[in-house]
């Protein structure tokens, strides 16, 4: 089993790898190209719609997006007829404007999509994307209305588990309680017995929290640990547990509140053991916990790499260079030259358009996409950008993870709607299963480094 495990590793490094090889290599052949297909003004010449459809994906690819969106206005412009491309063209255009935040647009670029090609992929996903867009620019009933017309037009839609789950939040976020809860209970019809239903009940336990309700909030997590049915969802029991024990413990039932958390084996691989624990050390200090131990051999799988460089720049940041680790060893496993299919390079696993906006004060007014696979530059850019994460999130570190990995205002969103703002309550409100993840990774990461090495990423 191990090798199998070792095999696939080797096999998913190797994918990234020859991925960003050949991200790169396109995108270098696609501005070369992109120099030669202009006319003397400047101006981009009409090519065939396909040119211009696999240049415009290259530079979405790589997140170039007023690049991709010069090719896509050619489609748009000349091959309005062409079902092949012009979907792609309107998608791509919406994309980007999402992508950049600039969700007016995006919206609008989405209604064009959905009138003429609603049938499409392209049309169920921009759907899909239209009602996150009105979510980040807070129209929750809009949102609530557009994921509901996903559940009418596409019942076997792609997307559909988390329409459903999407309008719940939505409809909260709206104040609209009781709507909510009734399509909590819709979606535990809809996917009985799936992966759906868990994360219903979680969606509502997390409501009821946020409202205050604590003895709804408590019969909730029991509903939730009754189902049993955590594989595959965005929840778990420890997550399930913790959820009641805070719910207790607000409702003044402490002794109970400690049982519950008690209840949480403490373990380096679960994020919500390590709150249970801390948690314990304030409501019962006399307690006798059994604690999870490093051991010397732990080193090789969480080691200090480029220790000269984090302790240059995060310290100068006033970031815990553990911290700095902890997301490198999640984002490359500590690979220089790693490229993810999302176009993020290096160490730390910079995407362009977010490090271009620190190249000025990190010293580097000429940077260039290949430069992210250097350590030194990789390290003080991310350092920087992390810092500015950490101020604009009072120091949370699973919400300076979550805005890495999900970005900022998505980070902003769940940090809005968690109430009380405990880390574990954020945690429990990260709306994207990959980005939950990673939080959970991340801090547990974290806690294994700072187990081992003191600030300065000197040996325990």
């Amino acid at each position: 089993m191990k090798k199998i495990i070792l095999i696939a590793a080797v096999f998913i490094t190797f994918s990234i790898n020859i991925f960003g090889q050949s991200s790169d290599a396109a995108l270098r052949a696609g501005r070369d190209k992109d120099t030669i297909s202009r006319d003397a003004s400047g101006k981009l010449l009409t090519l065939s719609a396909t040119e211009h459809a696999t240049r415009g994906e290259v530079y979405m690819s790589n997140r170039l997006f007023p690049q991709a969106r010069e090719h896509w206005t050619k489609i748009i412009e000349n091959y309005s007829t062409d079902l092949n491309t012009m979907p792609k063209a309107l998608f791509g255009t919406a994309r980007s404007y999402q992508w950049e935040r600039q969700y007016e647009k995006a919206v609008s670029w989405f209604d064009k999509l959905l009138k003429d090609y609603p049938m499409t992929k392209e049309g169920r996903d921009g759907l899909a994307f239209k009602g996150a867009c009105q979510v980040r620019l807070s129209r929750h009933w809009d949102a609530a209305k557009t994921y509901q017309q996903y559940v009418v037009m596409f019942p076997s839609g792609e997307k559909i588990e988390s329409a459903h789950l999407n309008i719940i939040d939505s409809l909260r976020e709206a104040g609209k309680y009781d709507d909510a809860i009734d399509w909590v209970n819709r979606t535990r019809t809809r996917f009985s017995g799936m992966p759906a239903e868990a994360n219903a009940l979680q969606a509502r336990l997390r409501m009821e929290i946020f409202r205050g309700n604590w003895e709804k909030a408590v019969q909730a997590a029991d509903e939730l640990i009754g189902l049993r049915k955590f594989s595959g969802s965005m929840t778990s029991v420890d997550e399930a547990f913790y959820l009641k024990a805070f719910a207790l413990e607000k409702w003044g039932r402490k002794a109970e509140a400690i049982t519950v958390y008690s209840s949480i084996p403490d373990s380096f691989s679960s994020y919500y053991s390590g709150l249970a624990t801390e948690k314990l050390k304030t409501l019962s200090p006399q307690l006798v916990r059994p604690i999870a131990s490093v051991s010397s051999n732990m080193t090789k799988d969480y080691p200090v790499m480029y220790k000269a460089e984090i302790l240059r720049y995060a310290k100068a940041k006033k970031i815990d260079g553990r911290f700095v680790l902890a997301i490198m060893k999640q984002e490359s496993s500590f690979k220089a030259n790693a490229k993810s299919p999302a176009a993020a390079r290096g160490l730390l696993q910079l995407v362009f358009d977010t490090a271009i906006k620190y190249k000025n004060q990190t010293g580097y007014p000429n940077l260039q996409p290949d430069d992210l696979y250097q350590p030194s530059i990789n390290i003080a850019i991310g350092s920087y950008y992390i810092a500015e994460l950490k101020d604009e999130f009072n120091g949370m570190y699973e919400a300076i993870a979550a805005s890495y990995n999900g970005g900022e205002d998505n980070a902003a969103r769940w940090l809005n709607r968690s109430k009380p703002k405990d880390a574990g309550i954020f945690a429990s409100e990260v709306g994207f299963a990959e980005t939950k993840a990673y939080v959970g990774k991340v801090m547990n990461n974290y806690r294994v480094y700072r187990a081992l090495y003191t600030e300065d990423l000197n040996r325990r």
